[in-house]
């Protein structure tokens, strides 16, 4: 008896075939547009919460965010060749600005170490390696093809080009994760140190107003939240806009009534005309108020008239 031969019995259609190849490609393209969008989304969600009030900043997280969402969207989109390289830049370009932020601050404004920030970051490193290994790939696209040549020729160039720009992305998340590593170790908070005894107040003028400062010329803020005899802010709060401890002591032109507030672990914090005293990480040098009437961190802050 004569051997049948074997029967495919679900033949593949010729998109199924193209896609055997072609999958990885399109997970990639789907994971990295998903991941835009979620920078999007947290850079929105930061936006709304505070960031918005931040000159300059403010201005560069609604950019962030319109470019993630178009640019997420316009990534799944089959057959797009320059959005993704598009969508890796935009990632590297949000991630190297967060890492400015830590190091020297950026546009006044100097970032601390927060969950937020260490999400999205790893999220932007995840979303530069697929896209970026995408744009890679899909170079191979650019060369001109007959157009008689079958439509797996694609797919044979991607295969043939894939593993190359694999590598690559990975050599470049590889090397982004390192320096977002060495930075937040860098700038991991600081042990706090004995609450000093005394915080010597002075005054300075700054745009015209006379504002209070602290021993370094520093200008001091106050939390709208805050009452005379409660503080509000804490953990990440307490980063950006770090107390000033101590019992206050007068210097020249200071006029208002000094005070404490006990806060939640025992140390005394300066108050002034009944507003707990602040100083903000935006601030590096006297004669800065980087932190007046900006909303963070849950309320509205402004800097400490001499008048109260």
């Amino acid at each position: 008896m004569t051997a049948q031969p074997e029967v495919d019995v679900e033949p593949r259609s010729p998109t199924a075939r193209l896609l055997g190849p072609l999958w990885p490609w399109v997970a990639l393209r789907l994971s990295g547009g998903g991941l835009l969008l979620a920078t999007g989304a947290i850079h929105l969600d930061l936006y709304v919460t505070g960031y918005r009030t931040i000159p300059t900043i403010g201005w560069l997280f609604l950019l962030q965010v319109v470019a993630a969402f178009v640019l997420g969207a316009g990534v799944l989109v089959p057959g797009r060749v320059l959005l993704p390289a598009a969508g890796a830049a935009l990632a590297l370009s949000t991630l190297g600005g967060y890492l400015l932020s830590l190091w020297i601050g950026l546009f006044g404004f100097r970032e601390v170490r927060t969950t937020a920030g260490i999400v999205a970051g790893i999220v932007e490193i995840a979303a530069l390696a697929a896209l970026a290994a995408v744009a890679l790939g899909s170079l191979a696209q650019l060369t001109p093809v007959s157009p008689a040549a079958p439509a797996a020729t694609w797919a044979a160039r991607l295969k043939e080009h894939g593993a190359s720009a694999t590598w690559a992305a990975a050599a470049l998340a590889t090397v982004s994760a390192a320096i977002l590593g060495v930075s937040l170790v860098a700038n991991a908070p600081a042990s706090p140190g004995p609450t000093p005894a005394n915080a010597v107040l002075k005054t300075a003028t700054i745009t015209g107003v006379p504002v209070v400062t602290d021993a370094r010329g520093l200008t001091l803020y106050w939390f709208v939240p805050d009452t005379p005899t409660r503080s509000t802010c804490y953990d990440t709060c307490a980063l950006y806009w770090p107390p000033v401890t101590g019992r206050p002591v007068a210097g020249p032109g200071v006029t208002g009534t000094l005070s404490t507030v006990k806060r939640s672990g025992g140390e005394l914090q300066a108050a002034y005309d009944g507003h707990p005293l602040y100083s903000y990480v935006g601030d590096s040098a006297p004669g800065q108020a980087n932190g007046d009437n900006i909303d963070l961190n849950g309320g509205v802050w402004h800097e400490m008239d001499v008048s109260g």
